[in-house]
């Protein structure tokens, strides 16, 4: 039997999917300050594009919401920011989107979504039923309550998502052989 609790970040195989990190949606957060939210999520990014893996960002309705952190884009100028228009928390209900991650060829989606019990959870859930190794980064995330949060989780990790944070991220690759890009 496969130990899926083992499974390790390939870099050649991974794509970065955060969802709807724009400024208006910070509001109602209560689980962490947006500030370490934002910290980590450029954290996130500046290590994931270090080992030279892609990018593909969501919006939620980008004129209402406001862009995508400019911050995170510009460490990823080339990313693709697609602005969603279907009213779900599951991003891969979109078959859009879903598409342009299937074009991608990668097989595991390194996700986190602003907001733990919404769409990174449902699209978390979704992205294992379509077939990908998913590993959520889980302090670039927040909750109204820590509750939320950690029941968000739990199904998350039960259904087989390995959970990560944005610190242990580049330590779960497995092709130590690469040296990273600096960056800045």
């Amino acid at each position: 039997m496969k130990n899926v609790f083992s499974r390790n970040l390939d870099a050649n195989n991974s794509l970065l999917l955060l969802v709807d990190y724009q400024d208006r949606l910070f509001d109602g957060i209560e689980l962490r300050s947006c500030t370490d939210i934002k910290n980590n999520a450029i954290a996130l990014a500046n290590g994931v594009q270090a080992l030279g893996i892609p990018a593909l960002f969501t919006t939620f309705q980008a004129k209402v919401n406001g862009p995508f952190l400019p911050e995170i884009v510009e460490i990823f100028p080339h990313a693709s920011i697609i602005d969603r228009k279907l009213s779900s928390f599951d991003i891969l209900e979109d078959h859009e989107l879903l598409a342009v991650i299937n074009q991608s060829g990668k097989k595991q989606l390194l996700l986190s979504g602003l907001w733990t019990s919404m769409c990174m959870c449902h699209t978390s859930l979704h992205g294992l039923r379509e077939g990908f190794d998913v590993l959520g980064v889980t302090d670039t995330s927040g909750s109204v309550a820590l509750e939320q949060h950690n029941a968000a989780l739990q199904h998350m990790i039960q259904d087989g998502t390995t959970c990560t944070c944005h610190l242990d991220a580049g330590r779960l690759r497995t092709d130590t052989d690469r040296t990273p890009k600096l960056v800045r």
